[in-house]
């Protein structure tokens, strides 16, 4: 199937999906970092919701009036938490933007094209980087692949080109002989969650990656897709009958 083809097709748009070239790292770092940092915003509001957060707000202005008589230390308290909320939002995001930038997406060539079994590809439009997603071999079962780095420009979401990206991962896995496409993301990537179920993807399990996550109420989730063979040795179990 052409991936290529069928992006263009469904976003009635020339867009072209292929393999990384040095000449693109600028865009794609800068699309990489703005689809990090557009979690931000949605995380804050995320945490304003959660109970504790609530019983917070109201609690500890309260306490300070109580103890102070006054209503703008209560303020400047109610200011401060919510300024200390947003720097936690802000903080495991900017913790993940920059550890990925010291290590795979520090030398895109070297990390997804230094060895067989990885790739990394973008998607341009106009001579733009619109899109991006990367593979790599999971780091202790080989025969499973991961796929990282999904990112698809805020003003050309909606058109195809995520879903047409995920499958070239998935034929690749295919064709380099995989059994499963390993996928994670986070409970505030909405959009992205939805795909990966629609197109197959199975959920296994959710964790938190450190304690400023756990703060957050942010899990990880964790989706596989297990290639056509795999389900047909599942199927089949051990000894190969039904």
């Amino acid at each position: 199937m052409d991936f290529k083809i069928q992006a263009q097709q469904s976003s009635m748009a020339p867009y072209h999906i292929r393999n990384y070239r040095e000449k693109d790292r600028t865009q794609v770092l800068d699309l990489f970092s703005q689809g990090i940092n557009e979690h931000i915003p949605t995380t804050f509001r995320h945490i304003l919701k959660l109970p504790r957060t609530l019983v917070l707000l109201v609690g500890l202005p309260l306490v300070f009036f109580l103890l102070s008589g006054s209503w703008l230390l209560a303020l400047v308290a109610s200011l401060t938490l919510l300024a200390a909320l947003r720097f936690l939002s802000r903080y495991p995001w900017t913790k993940f933007l920059v550890m990925s930038l010291r290590k795979d997406m520090s030398d895109i060539t070297k990390s997804y094209f230094g060895k067989p079994g990885s790739c990394f590809w973008v998607v341009e439009a106009e001579g733009q980087v619109v899109g991006m997603v990367g593979a790599l071999p999971a780091t202790l079962q080989k025969e499973k692949l991961e796929l990282l780095h999904l990112c698809v420009a805020m003003e050309h979401r909606g058109q195809g080109i995520a879903k047409a990206l995920v499958r070239t991962v998935l034929q690749f896995a295919r064709d380099q002989g995989y059994s499963q496409v390993n996928v994670s993301t986070s409970i505030m990537q909405h959009s992205a969650m939805a795909l990966y179920q629609r197109m197959g993807f199975q959920k296994m399990h959710q964790s938190f990656l450190s304690m400023s996550w756990r703060l957050m109420a942010v899990p990880i989730v964790s989706f596989v897709y297990c290639l056509p063979s795999a389900r047909a040795s599942e199927i089949k179990g051990p000894g190969g009958g039904p």
